[in-house]
Order: C-alpha cells, then structure tokens, then sequence
C-alpha cells in the first residue's frame, strides 16, 4: 500500500470541459473541500473519493458523483485510487462544464483519467503500520542516539528530561527489529 504527504494538483481536459483534480492526505480531505468550493465558486461539480485505514486497520472507502450521472464519477475515483493501492488518501475533482455533454462513458474517461494523471506527478510513500516505542539512555549518549535515529529515517515522537532521558520514537516493527541490533549497550529499550 502507498500513501502521499502532501497535495499534489493536475488540470485534465476534455471536450472543453475542465478537470482538476486534487490529491491530499485523507486526514486534509474536509478542510481542502471548504477551501476548493470557496476558491471556485463557478465550478458544477466537486467530486470525492478517499480510502483509509480505521483504527482497526480496515480501509474505510467513500466516494460522491456531486450531481454527475450516478456511477460516472465517484466510483470511477475511487476504482482509480484502489487499482494504485493508495491508503490514508483522498482525491477531489473539482469540474467545470464545457459545454459538451460528454455522457457516462466520456464522464468514467475523463475523470479516471484526472486522477492517474495526479497520481502520476505525486511522490508515493510505502505504507507501514507504525508502532511506539521508548528509548532511556545517559545525557552524554543522547547526540549518538538522535544521529542513529535520523539516519534511519526513525522519527522522534517527544523527549522527556525529568530523571532519566526517555525518548519516544515511531517505527514500523521491522525498523524496530533493525534498530535493536544497531542500538549500543548503554541505551536501553523500554
């Protein structure tokens, strides 16, 4: 599974009809859609789709056709988003009618085709299940600690310096196994 970090925007045309279409994390997907409709307040049609994991780790999908033909949009999306294996990520496609009715085969093109071509100019990540994880270790050993961290693209959650240094990190289960191996002896995984 893949996911994006950031949003990535591409404009697709057909028949004088406009398709942009916009890809977010699905954790920016309500805020972006108050943004999109405020920004183009001319546009017929705000079409969504968006596919993520639940704290159960089930992929919760949903999609809307925003007044398109039923099926001729939303699902299209999100076939789209599935077929690319995209996670934790949502898609808008924000459309303005050219005049030319396009019917439902041209509608399913167009905005399949507005989709992977966003897909196709984003930076993809590999999806991994993050878990927690606690790190103590001695003031003089916290600088070795944070290089070692940061050259394993380990990211650091909070340090805590009341009695003791406790550092908390996020990390897949397989960087956790790596990182047990690497850590030196005085730094102590809680």
């Amino acid at each position: 599974m893949k996911y994006i970090k950031e949003l990535f925007q591409n404009t697709y045309e057909e028949k004088k009809s406009k398709f942009v279409a916009y890809l977010m994390p699905y954790d920016n997907f309500d805020k972006t859609m108050q943004e999109l409709r405020q920004e183009h307040p001319k546009a017929r049609h705000f079409v969504y789709a968006y596919r993520h994991l639940n704290e159960f780790e089930q992929i919760v999908e949903n999609c809307s056709d925003d007044g398109e033909p039923k099926g001729t949009s939303g699902k299209p999306s999100l076939t789209v988003l599935a077929g690319n294996d995209l996670i934790n990520t949502a898609v808008i496609i924000v459309r303005y009618f050219g005049g030319v009715k396009l019917g439902t085969g041209g509608l399913v093109r167009a905005y399949s085709a507005s989709i992977n071509d966003v897909i196709n100019i984003s930076e993809l990540f590999e999806y991994k299940k993050l878990e927690q994880a606690r790190l103590k270790c001695e003031y003089s050993e916290l600088s070795k600690l944070e290089y070692l961290l940061k050259q394993e693209n380990i990211t650091i959650v909070k340090k805590d310096f009341s009695n003791e240094i406790i550092v908390n990190i996020e990390l897949s289960q397989e960087e956790l196994e790596q990182l047990k191996i690497q850590l030196p002896r005085n730094i102590i995984l809680l």
